[in-house]
């Protein structure tokens, strides 16, 4: 898809109309912050239950550490608001 990237990048240039509606892209923006915030919690929510399990003291940062990548997908919702 990588590849792909400069031929979308010419034919958009060509025709001189935007690629994406604006409605499109905040939809793009939001999609795309949902894949990395599921990405980072992949490895956040497996090493936060490990460490609960050895120590339960270990609840509250495990699980502050797990809500963090969370951020991302609100900041995502309130761009969807703005524009």
């Amino acid at each position: 898809m990588i590849e792909t990237l400069p031929a979308l990048a010419n034919v958009a240039m060509e025709t001189g109309a935007p690629a994406l509606e604006p409605e499109a892209a905040a939809a793009f923006a939001v999609g795309l912050a949902a894949l990395a915030t599921g990405y980072a919690q992949r490895g956040i929510g497996s090493a936060a239950v490990g460490a609960v399990a050895e120590d339960g003291d270990n609840f509250v940062s495990a699980l502050i550490f797990t809500v963090i990548p969370e951020t991302l997908i609100i900041i995502a919702f309130v761009t969807i608001f703005v524009v």
